[in-house]
């Protein structure tokens, strides 16, 4: 608009220039009149105005017309005698522009005012603003898919060995491979490195334990033996007898470790296929481990209450599990005090099977739950009973066995829960 502007006014001004000469000459000139002949087809309306804001001439769509009323923003033409453009753009999306037209002598004798129609520049930019709208959405969408394409491709690999190392800490050594060069597949390979050492590590260890539980065996029962023999044959010294006693106590420790061990040398070479499966009632199977040992709780004042459960079928051995509940279960009575009560639930929780022993014993302390779970591990107050240790390590592998795990709860001097969670069938 600046430009036309200018153009417009550079016509003006050659019709002064050419009025001066004209005067100088003799002849009589009408300069708004030659003015709107020339340029009334410049824009929709075009308007001259004398310094006095007296309409001079009108042309509408560049026919002229002597006795028109148009529309008149005073603040224009007031703004264009002073020197300046000036413009207003209407609702109707109308332009006035304004522009001075000085003499010779620099004074502002003219006004001359086009008027535009800017409804296809609104059209231009609605347009504009369409596609800029569209390509920003566009561009939005490409971007989400090209950082979800990115982020799969780096977090895939991510949580692969997020997996691989869960599977390591429960002794589920499988080959970590990755097609990768950069920083993931050295880790992946580093990774694997460290799990077959691993795995090689707690083989050699458990073939270790098995070959000497095997050896400690025949002679632990010759020193029992000869312990039993000695214990029943002293009748005068008190003081050798109770020492024969001590002897023979220890060799029944030392067998019941021996006897776990060699357990868990099976266990650990037995393969899935090797433990058999049956479809149990896990109900059931609590129960009878219960009436079994509920003898053995009564002679310590323990009282054993039992919330009957609906029947709840699970793939298991039931040698096995039945050897697990009873090892939880006669961990709570060891631990506990006379007068106390032991609490057995069997219930169903959504797709699991969940066996639920409390007790009101010693409890342990928050930061030895995880390591009771571990082989050998004896929690700090455990000194109360006589145990191996290995026990609870035992219990925890035959559950995972069948895809289940153990859930601890336990407070000190209040009391400690262990529930046995397995997929139903």
């Amino acid at each position: 608009m600046m430009e036309q502007a200018d153009l417009y006014e550079l016509s003006f001004r050659e019709i002064l220039a050419k009025n001066d000469r004209s005067t100088g000459e003799g002849q009589v000139s009408d300069v708004p009149r030659s003015a709107l002949e020339r340029l009334k087809a410049s824009g929709k309306e075009v308007r001259i105005y004398d310094s006095n804001q007296k309409l001079l001439g009108l042309a509408v769509n560049g026919i002229i017309i002597n006795d028109g009323t148009p529309l008149i923003f005073k603040g224009n033409i007031e703004n264009a005698l002073k020197g300046n453009y000036a413009y207003t753009v209407t609702d109707n999306k109308l332009l006035y522009f304004a522009v001075p037209i000085q003499d010779k002598y620099y004074q502002n004798i003219y006004v001359f005012e086009f008027v535009e129609d800017l409804s296809y520049f609104y059209v231009i930019m609605d347009q504009i603003r369409y596609i800029l709208f569209a390509g920003a959405v566009g561009f939005l969408v490409l971007i989400t898919l090209v950082s979800l394409f990115i982020a799969r491709n780096t977090t895939k690999p991510i949580k692969y060995l997020l997996g691989a190392t869960e599977k390591f800490s429960k002794q589920q050594f499988q080959q970590v491979q990755l097609n990768r060069k950069d920083e993931l597949g050295m880790l992946a390979a580093g990774l694997n490195q460290m799990g077959i050492q691993l795995n090689d590590y707690i083989q050699h260890q458990k073939q270790f334990v098995s070959n000497v539980s095997h050896e400690l065996k025949t002679p632990l029962a010759a020193i029992r033996g000869f312990s039993q023999y000695l214990y029943e044959g002293e009748n005068e010294d008190k003081d050798l007898q109770k020492i024969y006693f001590h002897l023979v106590n220890e060799s029944d420790r030392l067998t019941l470790l021996i006897n776990e061990l060699l357990m868990l040398s099976r266990f650990d070479k037995a393969g899935p296929e090797e433990i058999g499966k049956e479809k149990t009632d896990l109900s059931e199977l609590t129960d009878r481990v219960v009436a079994e040992l509920r003898s053995k709780a009564e002679n310590k004042g323990i009282t054993l209450e039992v919330k009957p459960g609906k029947k709840a079928f699970v793939y298991i051995n039931q040698i096995l599990m039945t050897h697990a509940i009873a090892n939880i279960l006669d961990n709570a009575i060891k631990y506990s005090n006379a007068d106390t009560r032991i609490r057995i639930e069997m219930f169903i929780r959504q797709k699991e099977a969940v066996i639920q022993i409390s007790d009101q014993g010693i409890g342990i302390n928050e930061d030895e739950i995880a390591l009771v779970q571990e082989r050998f591990y004896r929690a700090k107050n455990s000194n109360v009973a006589k145990g191996s240790g290995l026990g609870l390590s035992m219990c925890k592998e035959i559950v995972e066995k069948f895809n289940g795990y153990l859930a601890i709860e336990s407070k000190i001097d209040v009391g400690t829960t262990v529930s046995i969670i397995l997929p139903l069938s």
